[in-house]
């Protein structure tokens, strides 16, 4: 079962996360973008990725290490979604697998 705390903490991370999210649509909501500005909101998403994955390149766990190659590898033949998804589960399975 799951911790109060640990749920309380998911939930209000995903929270947050949703008000970030739509705060730039309420923002913007009346503004047209330039197509320097449109340029960068298109690579924000990869940019948050990276800094994501990027401590695994310096790790010394096997298994971020084979996580970071699996994610890679994904990221050359997916979009974003399936990337995140596979490279997200390829890091849990190893860790449990090789720890």
């Amino acid at each position: 079962m799951i911790d109060a705390m640990t749920f309380l903490t998911i939930v209000l991370m995903a929270g947050v996360t949703y008000l970030t999210r739509i705060g730039g649509y309420v923002v913007l909501r009346n503004r047209m973008l330039g197509a320097r500005a449109t340029a960068v909101m298109g690579a924000a998403p990869g940019c948050v990725l990276i800094s994501v994955i990027a401590p695994a390149f310096v790790s010394k766990s096997p298994a971020d290490i084979l996580a970071l190659a699996v994610t890679l590898v994904a990221a050359t033949r997916l979009s974003m979604l399936p990337t995140v998804l596979i490279g997200v589960s390829a890091a849990g399975l190893l860790r449990h697998l090789i720890g």
